[in-house]
Parts: C-alpha cells; structure tokens; sequence
C-alpha cells in the first residue's frame, strides 16, 4: 500500500493479485455510504475483464460501456456519462468506479468531478500505464486542438490495483506503459534506470512488474504531496510529454499510443540536456537503442514535419506567456525546468530526425 497525501484529501494505492473483493471491502467506509455505484468502463476491457471483474466485485453495481481506448476521452462521450447518470438518478452520494486504463481513469475522474459539481470515485486501473495516471487526481477529455485541454483536478477516494488484470495486455499497451516508469526512473534514481534497461519490458513476472509499478507509484506519490495542482515540482512529471502530446495529437488520439508517443519526446529531451546538465550522449543513445530494441515505432516522427508538431507544443499547459516550457535533466535523477525558443526546439528536432535516420540505416 502506498499513501498519497495531497491537501485535498490523503488516499491509498492498494496492490495486490486477484484482490478485487478483499480491496473493496477493506474500503467500506467510503462504499457503505454510497447510494448506488456505477462502473465506467470502455468495450475492450469490459470484453476481457467483465466477467472477473462482476464476480469479485462485492457490491451491486450498474455499468456504462464505453468506446475503447482514446476514444473515449471526447465531449460526446463525457456527455454521454453525464447523461446517463442522470437518467439513472445518480446523487452527490453515488460512487463512479473506473475501471480501465488511463483514457477510462482520465474521463471518468473529469465526470466525477463536474457531476453535481462533484461526487466520489475510485480508480480500479487494468493497464501498466495506469500506475501513473490512476494516482494524482489529473482527470480530462481531449480537444481536437489538443490533448488533456478540458479537465480538474480531483483526487479519487482510493486507487485498486490489481495486478491480475495485466496479464492479458497487448504489446503496444506493455511498451505504453513501461515508458511512464523509465520516465520516473530517469527524474529518481540512475541505478534504477540501468536496472530497467538491462531488462525487456517483455520479460517481467508478475511480482517484478508489480515491484517496479509500486516504485513508480512512490515517485509520482511523494511529488504530488509536495505539489498537487502543478505549480512547481509536479512539473517534472512531464519530462517528455510536451514533445511526445505533439506527436500523439499529430497522429490523431489512439494512432499511437499515451506511453509510445511519450517516449519519443523522452529522447528529445534528453537531446536537449545535454545542451544544459550533465546528460551525455552516451546517456541519450542508452535510452534510444533500448528503446528501438523494444519496438517504440519512432519512425512516426517522420510523418510530420517540424512546424506541425510546433503548433501541438504551442498550445502545451506548460506553456507561459507564448514561451515554451520543457522539463529537461541536469543529470539523471535530477529535473529542472527551462524556457526554450522555437530555434533550439526546430535545431533539437532535427538531431532527433538525425538520430533516427542514423540508426535506422
């Protein structure tokens, strides 16, 4: 178990195997006085996982299904959640539980919210991913016009856990995954970097995956205590992301995957630190060639050019008074964050571009 101490309010991150039902009843002060609870959940988890899911599950529910995957975080379907609570007479006492990945996690925490103008949630996460997403309290929907734009913040009342439910994950949502956890390696530990990369992602029993994912979850965990709506350190979560949301925006939400996408705006920003920390290019190539060792599909960076991908950054969160913000590290463990011009990201653009044409040939 690992406590996450926001001001908001404290909760726990619960792990465990096949614990659905010990989970649930371990949190009865916060079921017993719901007056009805409903399961957001999107197509393909609830095709894989429903059945296990319903028979562990302690209490009644009813459940909304919704499209799978990125597709879900849009206007038309927060709308649809929305309604059908309120066709099910839903009150400020019903219980949403999340039960899916991140873009389940993301829209059903922004529903919660914004229902009643707010009422409790739990987070029940099936993806490798949601170990980051799941804890914090950032929910939202997409924009066309970027990703994450319309959102809150607000915390859920526990995260559930469940190793089981990764047993059955696709490639791509492993690959998706595992780079949220190289990602906080990078902002923590350099010995835990190199243990992660002298290991496929595709190699891990269930108890070392659940000993890394827990570690991730400590990391994220102990910055939001310390920053829970972003104003300084929880920044740093974000090392790679302004880059790799341009990307996955580029590509259209769901084309390339969360993680995918995110680490190849890891190696951007890794380029970029060597211009200002320690950060060498032995560092930057450690974490290319492993990541092309796993199938990270960089070549999508070639279908856009530079200008497109500017427009996507332009409009990052991140982003202050019309300047570029990107988290970048003066070594490994050790993130910081700088203001960059258009000219240095087109320059570090193009070295990516070099970098990947040099190691595809």
């Amino acid at each position: 178990m690992i406590r996450v101490n926001t001001k908001t309010h404290p909760y726990n991150v619960l792990f465990g195997h096949s614990f659905i039902r010990e989970a649930f009843t371990s949190l009865q002060d916060v079921t017993r006085t719901a007056d009805r609870i409903f399961v957001l959940t999107d197509e393909n988890v609830w095709a894989a996982q429903g059945e296990r899911f319903t028979a562990a599950f302690p209490l009644a529910f009813d459940v909304f299904v919704l499209p799978g995957g990125e597709a879900c975080k849009s206007f038309e379907q927060y709308n649809a959640c929305q309604t059908f609570l309120l066709e099910q007479r839903a009150t400020r006492k019903s219980l949403i539980i999340a039960f899916g990945g991140g873009a389940v996690g993301d829209l059903s925490g922004f529903v919660a919210a914004t229902y009643m103008r707010g009422i409790p949630f739990i987070q029940v996460p099936t993806t490798i991913l949601a170990h980051d997403s799941a804890v914090g309290g950032k929910t939202a929907i997409n924009h066309p016009l970027g990703k994450n734009m319309i959102g809150a913040f607000y915390q859920p009342q526990a995260v559930v856990y469940d190793i089981a439910f990764l047993e059955t994950l696709p490639e791509q949502e492993i690959r998706s995954g595992m780079t949220e956890v190289i990602k906080h390696a990078l902002i923590s530990d350099e010995a835990w970097l190199r243990q992660l990369l002298d290991r496929s992602i595709y190699d891990y029993s269930a108890e070392e995956l659940s000993h890394h994912l827990q570690r991730g979850t400590q990391v994220k965990a102990d910055i939001v205590a310390e920053d829970e709506t972003e104003q300084s350190v929880r920044k740093y979560l974000n090392l790679g992301h302004t880059y790799g949301h341009a990307i996955e925006a580029a590509s259209g939400y769901g084309n390339l995957s969360h993680g995918e996408s995110v680490m190849i705006g890891l190696v951007y920003c890794l380029l970029l630190s060597e211009r200002y920390g320690e950060i060498t290019r032995d560092d930057t190539l450690a974490v290319y060639n492993y990541a092309v060792s796993q199938r990270y599909p960089f070549d999508a960076v070639a279908k856009f050019d530079f200008d497109t991908l500017l427009g996507y950054m332009q409009k990052d969160k991140k982003a202050e008074y019309g300047e570029l913000q990107f988290v970048l590290l003066r070594k490994i463990g050790e993130p910081f964050v700088q203001k960059m011009d258009v000219a240095e990201c087109r320059a570090i653009d193009e070295a990516l571009r070099q970098l990947i044409s040099e190691g595809s040939q």
